[in-house]
């Protein structure tokens, strides 16, 4: 039976990699799968970022209009949360390079 090497993050809305084994004990051919792997998933993070700041749009543009003080709260609130997790992808974004970075002094 195949190690899953990647899970689906609810919240990112990305699979993410949930490997089993320090990266140094996979062999070559399992590294080189895995990355291929990552970099397709990887390849989608922009338009999720896309698709979390059309949703943060909507939210300021509701926010603008807003005169009761709690739902104004709840927006900022929603909002924060989703620029919380744009920050996350953009982390998950950048994880490739240094995957790179490490394969490259080994």
């Amino acid at each position: 039976m195949k190690e899953e090497r990647f899970r689906y993050n609810d919240r990112l809305g990305i699979p993410i990699p949930s490997l089993k084994l320090m990266w140094e004990e996979y062999k070559s051919e399992e590294q080189e799968e895995i990355l291929s792997q990552w970099e397709m998933i990887r390849g989608g993070i922009p338009d999720r970022i896309k698709e979390l700041e059309a949703v943060i749009n909507r939210k300021q543009a509701l926010l603008q209009d807003e005169h009761d003080f709690q739902i104004s709260c709840l927006l900022n609130q929603d909002i924060a949360d989703v620029a919380s997790i744009i920050n996350d992808l953009h982390l998950w974004y950048r994880t490739h390079q240094s995957i790179e970075v490490t394969k490259a002094h080994a």
